[in-house]
C-alpha cells in the first residue's frame, strides 16, 4: 500500500489525517503543522491558483507553527512569488492592489510610509487604479513586511493578479453600492419628513408632530452617517495621523458636525436640524465616487485584458505525442503546438511551420505577420493560417506581454509636474478651506447666529477639492489606455508634458526610417570562388550581435574557425582573431586602417560598405541594401505639415544616407556619426528646441537618454529600450504622429480639468461664505463638478487619433 503524500511538499504523510486544509472545496492532507499553516495561508490570500498550475511541489514547512505564522506569510514563498514578482538583479518588483484609497493624500501616506523600510528602493501609489508599483532588496526586506507595513496604517494590500483584482472588484463594487444604496433610500425618507417640516414654517404645525418628525430623521439618518460615509472617516483619521489635511477631512467633519448638532437640536427640542443636508450630501458624495470608480476602472482595463489574452492551457510535443498541459508546467525549451486560430501560450520560436500571426494586442496592427523558421512569436498573439511548432523561450514574468504590463504599471505610477503641483494644491486648499470656515463660523456667530452653522457647513461641503485631485490623473490614465491601443508603451508621464512642445524630430537612419533587414546585394573580392568562405568569416565575428549588419550575415555562418578575442568596437565593426591572424569587419577606416581601396572595388552608391580585412588588408567589400519603411516619407510630411523640423542623424558613412534623405525630403543631414556627435548634435538643438531622438541600436542609447523625449523601435535593442521614454511596439512610424495628437489633446484635457476645478472651487466660496448656497446644493455642486473632470478626461478614450 503506497503512503499518501502530503498536498504541500509531496513529503510522505506519517500522523494520518491529523492536518487538513480544505482546498478548491476538498480536504487535502498535510504532512505537519507547518504545510497545513502555509497552505491554509495560501487559501486565505487568495491564492488557489497556485495549486492549480505549480509545477514543482511546495518546500517542506516543518520549522513553521500555526501560532508563528504571519497572515502575510504566504507571499514569501518563492514558489508563489513566481506569479507576481519580477526579479532585476538584486532588486524585486511587485504591484500591490490596494483596498481604501480614496484621494491623493492616501497616496502620499503609503508612500512616506513605505519609504522609510530598510529595503525599499522606490515607492509610487496610483489613485486611479488603486495599485502600488514598489521596487524592494529582497535579501533586506520580506514582502509581508510591505503588506504589514501598509496593513498597520489601515490600508489592506495584496499582490495584484488579474483574477483575484476582478473578484476584490466586484466585492468592492456591492459593497460600495450598499453603501450608495442605503443613502439613497435614507435620503428620500428623510425629504419626505424635512418637506413635512418645512412646511411647518407656514402652517401650524403641532409640536409633538415637529418632534415625531426630528426623532424619525435622526433614526434614518443614522446608518447613513455611520456606515454609509465610514470611509470618509477612515481615510480622514489616517490623513491626521500622519499630520496631513485631505479632502476627506472636511467631509467628515462636515457630516459628523451637522448630524452632532442636529441631535443636539432634537433632544432638546429646539434649533434647527440638517438631517436632510447630512444625507443628501453623503449620497451625492458616494453617488459621484461611484461613476469615478467605474470610470476610471474603464480606463485601467488594458493592462488585465492583455494578461487575459494568453490562455491556460498548451499543446506540448513530446516523444511525438501531444499532451495538453497548464501553460504554467510548461518550461525552457518544450516544444508546443499551435493549431491555426489558437493563441500562443508562450514567447518562443518557430521551429517547423509556416505561418502568419495576429499580434495586435502587441502592436495594434491587424495585418497578419508572416512566421517562418526561427522567428520569433508572443505569448497572447494568434496563429492564423497553418499549425506551428515553437520552442519556447520565456515564460512568466519573462514574457513580452508581462514585460508591456510592467512598462504600463510604470508609466501610470510616475507623476508629472503637473499632477505634482496639483496633488499640493489640494493639500493646501483643504488646510486653507478649514481655516476659512472656522473664520466663516466666527463672522456668521456674531452677524446671525441662526445661521452661522449652516453656512459653514455649506463652505466645507461645497469646497471640497475631489475634481483638483483627479484632474489629472485621469486624463494621464485614459491617454496612456489610448496609446497602448496603438503599440505604443509610455514609460514615462512625463510623455505627455513633453509631446506638446515638440519641434524637432531626429531620426536615427537604419531600423528607423528603414526596416533594419539588411540583405547582402553583392560581393566584391579579388577570389569570387572564396566569396563563401569570407562570408563564413563575417559570420563567425558578427555571431552573438543583434544588430542589423550582424542578422544580414547570420545565414552564411558554416564550419568552425575556431574565432578568439572577438571584440565589438562601438560604431566601427567587429575584431577577432585565427591563430595569428587579426580579422575585422566594418567600416573601411576601421577594417583597412591606411591601406588603399584595392582596384577590384566597385563601389555601389545606393549601397552600405561592409569590408573585411585581414591584419588589416582588405579582402572584400560586401554590398548591403535595406528597404525603407512604408509610413517614413508619410511620417516626415505630417511632422513637418505641424512645423515641426526634421534630421536625420546616422552613423552610416554611405552615399545612401544623402539618397534616403533626399527621397524623404529632410534637408538637415549628418551622416558618419559617432554616439557621442549624435549626442553632441542633439544637445546643440535643445539650446532652443524641444529634441525627439527616434533610434534602435547599442549605439543610440547615449542620445536616446538625453533627448527631451526619446522613441526606441519595438524591433531595437534591449539597452536601447531602455533609454527611452516611449516604445512603438509594432515599429510603425506614423503611430507617433497620433501620439502627438493624443498629448496635445492630453495637455489641452489637463488644464480644462484644472481650470474647471479651480474655477468652480473660486466661484462656489464666495457665494457658500455669504450664505447663498444651502448645504444640499453644495453637495450637488461638489459631485457635479468631479463628475464633469472624470467625463471630461474619459473623452479621450473615444478620440481617434
Amino acid at each position: 500500500m503506497s503512503a499518501t503524500l502530503c498536498f504541500h511538499c509531496n513529503e510522505p504523510v506519517l500522523c494520518g489525517d491529523e492536518f487538513v486544509t480544505t482546498i478548491n472545496g476538498k480536504p487535502e492532507v498535510m504532512c505537519c503543522p507547518g504545510c497545513q499553516a502555509v497552505s491554509q495561508a495560501i487559501i486565505d490570500a487568495g491564492l488557489t491558483n497556485y495549486y492549480k498550475y505549480r509545477t514543482e511541489p511546495g518546500k517542506r514547512q516543518n520549522a513553521l507553527v500555526p501560532e508563528e505564522l504571519s497572515a502575510f506569510s504566504a507571499y514569501d514563498l518563492d514558489e508563489v512569488q513566481s506569479d507576481f514578482v519580477h526579479q532585476e538583479g538584486d532588486v524585486s518588483e511587485v504591484s500591490l492592489t490596494l483596498d481604501g484609497i480614496s484621494c491623493a493624500a492616501c497616496a502620499w501616506l503609503i508612500e512616506h510610509k513605505l519609504q522609510h523600510l530598510k529595503g525599499i528602493r522606490r515607492v509610487s501609489v496610483n489613485t486611479t487604479t488603486h495599485r502600488a508599483l514598489i521596487h524592494y532588496v529582497k535579501a533586506e526586506l520580506k514582502l509581508s513586511d510591505i503588506l504589514q507595513a501598509i496593513a498597520r496604517i489601515g490600508y489592506q494590500a495584496a499582490p495584484y493578479q488579474v483574477d483575484e483584482e476582478e473578484v476584490r472588484s466586484k466585492r468592492e463594487g456591492r459593497r460600495f453600492l450598499i453603501r450608495l444604496g442605503l443613502a439613497g433610500f435614507a435620503t428620500m425618507q428623510v425629504m419626505m419628513f424635512a418637506l413635512a417640516l418645512y412646511s411647518g414654517y407656514f402652517t401650524d404645525l403641532e409640536q409633538e408632530f415637529r418632534d415625531y418628525f426630528r426623532w424619525v430623521s435622526l433614526i434614518f439618518a443614522a446608518p447613513v452617517v455611520f456606515y454609509s460615509a465610514a470611509p470618509f472617516y477612515f481615510s480622514a483619521i489616517r490623513s491626521m495621523l500622519m499630520g496631513r489635511v485631505n479632502m476627506d477631512v472636511a467631509v467628515s467633519i462636515a457630516i459628523c458636525g451637522a448630524y452632532i448638532a442636529s441631535c443636539i437640536a432634537t433632544i432638546e427640542g429646539s434649533g434647527e436640524v440638517y438631517f436632510e443636508s447630512v444625507t443628501m450630501f453623503t449620497f451625492f458624495l458616494l453617488l459621484g465616487r461611484y461613476f469615478e470608480q467605474n470610470a476610471l476602472q474603464k480606463a485601467s482595463v488594458s493592462a488585465s485584458n492583455l494578461h487575459k489574452l494568453v490562455p491556460l492551457t498548451a499543446r506540448r510535443v513530446l516523444d511525438g505525442e501531444i499532451e495538453e498541459v497548464p501553460a504554467k508546467q510548461l518550461k525552457l525549451g518544450d516544444i508546443i503546438q499551435v493549431r491555426p486560430g489558437e493563441t500562443l501560450a508562450a514567447d518562443g520560436v518557430v521551429v517547423a511551420g509556416h505561418s502568419s500571426a495576429n499580434e495586435s494586442m502587441l502592436t495594434g496592427e491587424q495585418a497578419p505577420i508572416e512566421k517562418i523558421q526561427a522567428s520569433q512569436v508572443f505569448a497572447g498573439t494568434i496563429n492564423v493560417d497553418q499549425p506551428l511548432e515553437v520552442e519556447v523561450t520565456a515564460l512568466g514574468q519573462d514574457q513580452l506581454v508581462s514585460k508591456i504590463i510592467r512598462l504600463q504599471e510604470s508609466a501610470s505610477h510616475a507623476k508629472p509636474k503637473i499632477a505634482e503641483t496639483a496633488t499640493r494644491l489640494s493639500g493646501i486648499f483643504s488646510s486653507v478651506i478649514l481655516a476659512i470656515a472656522a473664520l466663516t463660523y466666527l463672522v456668521w456667530y456674531f452677524y446671525r447666529p441662526e445661521d452661522a452653522f449652516w453656512v459653514t457647513l455649506s463652505v466645507l461641503v461645497a469646497t471640497c477639492p475631489c475634481a483638483l485631485a483627479l484632474a489629472t490623473p485621469t486624463a494621464v490614465t485614459c491617454a496612456t489606455a489610448q496609446l497602448t491601443k496603438l503599440g505604443i508603451i509610455v514609460r514615462k508621464s512625463s510623455v505627455f508634458e513633453v509631446l506638446p512642445l515638440v519641434d524637432h524630430v531626429v531620426f536615427d537612419k537604419t531600423g528607423t526610417l528603414t526596416l533594419g533587414e539588411l540583405r547582402i546585394k553583392e560581393v566584391n573580392t579579388v577570389d569570387e570562388s572564396k566569396q563563401s568562405e569570407l562570408l563564413n568569416i563575417i559570420a563567425h565575428l558578427e555571431q552573438g550581435s543583434i544588430h542589423p549588419i550582424a542578422k544580414a550575415f547570420s545565414p552564411y555562418q558554416a564550419h568552425s574557425l575556431g574565432m578568439s578575442r572577438i571584440k565589438h568596437h562601438v560604431a566601427h565593426g567587429v575584431s577577432g582573431w585565427v591563430g595569428d591572424k587579426e580579422y575585422r569587419v566594418g567600416h573601411f577606416d576601421f577594417a583597412c586602417h591606411q591601406a588603399q581601396i584595392p582596384a577590384w572595388h566597385i563601389a555601389d552608391p545606393d549601397c552600405q560598405e561592409v569590408w573585411l580585412s585581414v591584419d588589416k588588408q582588405p579582402l572584400a567589400c560586401v554590398m548591403l541594401e535595406d528597404a525603407v519603411r512604408e509610413d517614413s516619407k508619410q511620417t516626415i510630411a505630417a511632422l513637418k505639415s505641424r512645423n515641426i523640423k526634421v534630421s536625420i542623424a546616422s552613423g552610416d558613412r554611405s552615399a545612401q544616407v544623402q539618397k534616403l534623405a533626399t527621397l524623404l525630403e529632410v534637408d538637415q543631414v549628418h551622416a558618419a556619426m559617432q554616439p557621442k556627435d549624435k549626442l553632441d548634435y542633439v544637445q546643440s538643438l535643445q539650446q532652443n528646441s524641444k529634441v525627439v531622438m527616434f533610434g534602435d541600436g547599442i549605439n543610440d542609447a547615449p542620445v536616446l537618454a538625453g533627448a527631451d523625449l526619446s522613441v526606441a523601435m519595438g524591433s531595437g535593442t534591449a539597452i536601447a529600450k531602455n533609454s527611452a521614454d516611449t516604445i512603438l511596439l509594432g515599429d510603425h512610424l506614423y503611430r507617433f504622429v497620433q501620439a502627438l495628437n493624443i498629448a496635445k489633446s492630453t495637455h489641452k484635457i489637463i488644464y480644462q480639468n484644472l481650470y474647471w476645478a479651480l474655477g468652480y472651487n473660486l466661484l462656489i466660496l464666495p457665494l457658500a461664505v455669504a450664505g447663498h448656497v444651502y448645504p444640499y446644493i453644495a453637495a450637488l455642486g461638489m459631485s457635479a463638478s468631479s463628475l464633469i473632470v472624470v467625463s471630461n478626461s474619459l473623452r479621450l478614450l473615444r478620440m481617434r487619433p
